[in-house]
């Protein structure tokens, strides 16, 4: 096993928020990012400082977890096709711009689509910020040597945004899910291209919470390549092949 795996189980632990209580603290933990550290929604329309919607009912959430501390630190959700309502439409239908000719997801199997959404890190945790500057930088310039060296520190220790799609791999997993879509700020994408895991996009970047952009994967070819080229990440979101629907050969 990697270092980066055994970093990631040493001080990490990633747990489904299946209880009430469990709940609160995604939906508190979300308040507190999205309308208290970035005001991406307004504050007041949450008096109660829990951060809901309508597709909380029929999504899987997962939180993060420090392990020295025992304090919730990230949490994500992985909304899943709403059998009440089958002609719902997934937010990034509604809120960005898609192009059929890229991926038509009309014409994938609803009940294996999922959207990674409400992906969110408390701020003195959250390196996700410094780290797309960085790859922002990495576009135009930097020498040689100091890109492998940012490599090399990724190897080693997996950022946050590695380890919550491990929680989205886990509920993958467990709803049977094909295809993952999203819509996210495109230096994420980038940042997580690093260890094989950057989505194909499908539409142009548009301003929802920041600038978005959709962005699709089908699970099997993100897996595949990841067990190939970026093993140790591998190793992280599937827990060294437990949660993994595809068989690789070695």
């Amino acid at each position: 096993m990697s270092d980066m795996y055994d970093n990631f189980q040493k001080y990490f632990e990633i747990v489904e928020a299946n209880t009430n209580e469990l709940l609160e603290i995604v939906y508190r933990l979300r308040y507190q990012v999205f309308c208290v550290e970035h005001d991406f929604l307004d504050a007041s329309l949450y008096p109660d400082k829990l951060e809901k919607d309508n597709y909380d009912n029929h999504s899987s959430h997962i939180l993060l977890r420090f392990r020295s501390s025992g304090d919730f630190i990230g949490s994500v959700r992985l909304i899943l096709f709403d059998p009440l309502q089958p002609e719902k439409l997934f937010p990034v239908e509604l809120y960005t711009q898609l192009d059929p000719t890229l991926c038509n997801i009309k014409a994938l199997p609803r009940q294996h689509i999922a959207e990674i959404s409400r992906s969110v890190v408390v701020k003195q945790f959250d390196r996700r910020r410094g780290e797309r500057r960085e790859s922002r930088a990495e576009v135009t310039d930097g020498s040689i040597a100091e890109r492998n060296r940012r490599a090399s520190d990724r190897r080693s220790t997996p950022h946050l945004s590695l380890m919550l799609m491990a929680a989205v791999m886990r509920m993958s997993i467990k709803h049977n899910i094909r295809y993952w879509i999203s819509a996210k700020d495109p230096a994420l994408n980038r940042l997580l291209g690093y260890n094989g895991l950057s989505f194909n996009p499908i539409g142009p970047p548009v301003n929802y919470h920041g600038i978005r952009r959709p962005y699709y994967a089908d699970v099997d070819d993100v897996l595949t390549r990841m067990y190939k080229e970026h093993h140790d990440a591998w190793e992280v979101v599937t827990d060294c092949g437990k949660y993994s629907p595809v068989h690789v050969n070695q």
